[in-house]
């Protein structure tokens, strides 16, 4: 789970913005450090566990008694997809199950949220595939490994924590570079974005109350707080640019390019522009701050949204974080969903 590189401020999906998912999804927090890589090896082994169970429900992982881990990452087509095929870049919506081979869980996106309801969508990893660390729940050598999938399919990586994790192993997780860590991954979604994408279309003015927002071209779009205006203490929402695009429905991997500033003194805090462009998150799930999930569920591909935020709906239920008690202001372009 990210941070925003180079700065102060934590992304709007960052770690300490999953609540209930976290406990659901994640790799226990000491087994991965934040330098993580993986470890080319010495030599080419075959996948020695066995996994059952279909793509769309969890597998079931089996260890042979006495099976030795390959001292690389070994990948194995567990069933073909039909979909399209990955490539290294696309922003990929995965489900997993992970395990060391002595049984222990490692996390799993089929483990319900606590309190979810009945039908609720799940929450799953919605990422770019990157050789690069951009989360906790699927190392960089396991994610890279989705390019050449197809979509609707199934694979596994398996081999040593040092194989599969490398410097990124943290000694206080209690395992230890020589143990077999196991990963299944279906791979639910693929998409190949556009970077500089944006909404198109006429904006319209701000209603009462609402900040102004001027988006230029490939960059930070710039938002200025009504002077004289009280923050509102419930969420405010305005679709300044309507788009034609399909409705946003919770679980979707929704892509998007958004500005980020604080009500109190306007000053930008977070922008995608300054990460690379556009980017993507699973909305409706938890995975976002509360303000996010409510508005954007619900919206359509195509639209600009400038959404306010007050702090209950935002960071104020860490009352450590550094806009824990700010009101947020973010202007949101929804480019496409995975």
């Amino acid at each position: 789970m990210l941070n925003t590189p180079g700065g102060r401020f934590p992304r709007p999906f960052a770690t300490h913005t999953r609540r209930a998912a976290a406990a659901a999804l994640a790799v226990p927090v000491l087994l991965l450090t934040a330098a993580c890589g993986n470890d080319d090896g010495k030599t080419s082994d075959a996948a020695v566990v066995k996994v059952t169970g279909k793509p769309g429900a969890k597998p079931t992982i089996s260890v042979p008694k006495d099976a030795k881990p390959a001292d690389k990452a070994v990948t194995k087509t567990l069933i073909e997809g039909k979909g399209a095929v990955v490539n290294k870049g696309d922003l990929v919506r995965l489900d997993f199950t992970a395990q060391t081979m002595k049984g222990q869980n490692l996390g799993s996106s089929w483990t319900p949220q606590p309190g979810a309801k009945e039908g609720a969508a799940r929450t799953q990893v919605v990422t770019e595939v990157t050789d690069q660390m951009t989360q906790q729940m699927v190392p960089p050598s396991v994610l890279t490994a989705a390019a050449g999938q197809k979509v609707g399919g199934r694979f596994e990586v398996e081999g040593t924590a040092k194989a599969l994790i490398g410097e990124g192993l943290n000694p206080q997780s209690g395992i230890k570079p020589e143990d077999g860590l196991v990963w299944v991954v279906d791979v639910v979604g693929a998409k190949k974005v556009d970077k500089k994408a944006k909404a198109e279309g006429t904006q319209a003015a701000p209603e009462d109350g609402m900040p102004e927002v001027k988006a230029a071209d490939d960059k930070a779009a710039t938002i200025t707080i009504p002077k004289g205006e009280k923050a509102p203490t419930d969420l405010k929402q305005q679709v300044l640019i309507k788009g034609k695009g399909p409705e946003v429905k919770a679980g979707d991997g929704l892509i998007a390019q958004y500005t980020g500033v604080k009500w109190e003194d306007g000053k930008k805090f977070d922008s995608s522009w300054d990460h690379g462009g556009a980017t993507a998150f699973q909305i409706g799930t938890g995975q976002v701050v509360q303000g996010w999930d409510q508005a954007l569920v619900g919206k359509h591909v195509g639209d600009r949204v400038e959404i306010v935020i007050p702090p209950k709906l935002g960071y104020g239920a860490s009352p450590q974080h550094e806009l824990a008690k700010n009101t947020l202001v973010f202007v949101v372009d929804i480019v496409g969903t995975v």
